[in-house]
């Protein structure tokens, strides 16, 4: 960081930069924590309801696919209207159906029931109002589209907001905190979600996050600004934007020029799609994967060492990925992403082999669990320079969030493939391909990526 920077970064403005991304950290956190919710208690839903990894993976696909458009749409509208007013729409909506999915209980009369060794249904769950199965599965498929449609506001609204409140040979560096973001959620979703599993009705799960996400709607709506301008501390540059641009009008043509008319985007896009595929066939399926494979009841898997351990390690494991690639990044790299995001991928393939070799040869909860952790660490290091850094970076202020909105959906239209994907390959096939399926993805990351080993920031992103 160079001198008339660090001047420029002076206590007041780091202490309101920090107020302001605090509250929004928050917030987010429980944004994550009302998308994985779903997935923590899988087992749980499709052991009471009598799904199949197919209707399991529905229900998944049906959130993905509708973030990932989203994200293209309201992207844009979060570089037109600002930040703060995004993430408040998107809270809110968040919260109202993370509270109607609960409300899902209502439709159970008698939970199905299993064969001993968990893999068909002998009795199938009875329903509420003639409800047949695949209807309760569209009705829980449109209610988890929806409060995906409104998640899809939360990143992007964060990168929008600091985007003017951190300089580019800073953002490596938050990339990282944008990761503890992201994990912390995580952690609240996958072990605070089986405690409350074990304690209340599944209901509870989904409603825990909805109120924290009302209760934060209001500090968020109070204390977080859109820019040091609006808080009063005046403009700052943060170098991320060429002498054209900073002095063209931020109208939705330079927008979406700026955006979609760079090859450098669209390389990047086609990389987080790479990461979507990998982290959306680990995210979704290890809780499902322990439960089924272990033979633990899903009630049960809170007091599970290994799960337990994994459930931590796996969002601290992230984090660590995270602040490490942001550092080399920033300091190894001079703000260059793309060779962080290389390795990352080459990371993400090996820790995979291994845990599928491991699985096939010498199945383990331990060795699982220590697998989960490492692709963790490798996956968050690819997905925080893609959406903490690169967004911000090629998107500048002016256009990040449809930046963003550009790699997310990429991201996320991968994942509404793994989900029914991911849920047919398991009922055909079972649980030992379950680790190798995503490496191909990995590897082509990693090739796409480093034809951008050189780009840096801040030069209109060529």
């Amino acid at each position: 960081m160079n001198s008339e920077l660090s001047a420029r970064l002076t206590p007041a403005f780091r202490r309101r930069r920090v107020q302001n991304w605090l509250l929004l950290g928050m917030m987010y956190g429980f944004f994550y924590m009302g998308r994985y919710n779903f997935s923590a208690v899988s087992a749980y839903l499709a052991s009471t309801f009598g799904w199949t990894n197919t209707q399991l993976g529905t229900v998944i696909s049906a959130g993905t696919i509708v973030y990932a458009f989203s994200v293209f749409l309201n992207g844009p509208l979060a570089d037109k209207f600002g930040g703060k007013r995004a993430i408040l729409i998107g809270s809110a909506g968040s919260a109202v159906f993370n509270l109607l999915f609960g409300f899902g209980y209502l439709m159970l009369n008698k939970a199905a029931i299993w064969t001993p060794d968990a893999k068909s249904v002998v009795t199938p769950a009875t329903l509420q109002f003639g409800l047949s199965t695949a209807a309760a599965i569209n009705v829980f498929a449109i209610l988890w589209g929806l409060n995906h449609y409104f998640q899809s506001f939360g990143a992007l609204s964060i990168v929008k907001i600091n985007a003017h409140w951190f300089h580019v040979s800073e953002r490596g560096s938050f990339a990282g905190i944008f990761g503890i973001m992201i994990q912390s959620g995580r952690t609240l979703a996958f072990s605070v979600g089986p405690f409350i599993l074990a304690f209340l009705p599944w209901q509870y799960v989904f409603w825990v996050p909805a109120t924290a996400l009302a209760l934060l709607f209001f500090a968020n709506r109070a204390m977080v600004e859109n820019s040091p301008a609006d808080a009063g501390l005046g403009e700052f540059d943060t170098g991320d934007l060429t002498k054209e641009e900073a002095e063209a009008p931020a109208t939705m043509g330079f927008v979406l020029k700026k955006v979609f008319a760079n090859r450098t985007m669209w390389v990047i896009a086609l990389s987080s799609m790479m990461i979507g595929f990998v982290r959306n066939s680990v995210d979704h399926w290890w809780a499902k994967y322990f439960s089924n494979v272990y033979h633990i009841d899903p009630k049960a898997l809170g007091h599970f060492l290994p799960y337990q351990i994994a459930s931590v390690g796996m969002p601290v494991a992230a984090i660590i990925g995270g602040l490490i690639a942001g550092n080399v990044s920033d300091r190894v790299f001079g703000a260059r992403r793309a060779p962080v995001i290389a390795f990352a991928f080459i990371g993400q393939a090996i820790c995979l082999a291994l845990l599928g070799s491991a699985d096939n040869f010498a199945p383990s909860p331990w060795i699982s669990m220590t697998m989960l952790i490492l692709v963790s660490l490798c996956i968050q290091a690819a997905h925080s320079m893609v959406g903490g850094a690169a967004s911000m970076d090629f998107g500048g202020r002016k256009a990040v969030a449809t930046a963003a909105g550009l790699f997310d959906g990429a991201q996320y239209l991968a994942g509404s493939i793994v989900g029914i994907g991911m849920g047919r390959l398991l009922d055909g096939y079972g649980w030992k391909v379950w680790a190798f399926a995503p490496i191909v993805f990995a590897l082509i990351g990693s090739v796409l990526i480093s034809t951008l080993w050189n780009v840096r920031p801040g030069r209109g992103g060529h």
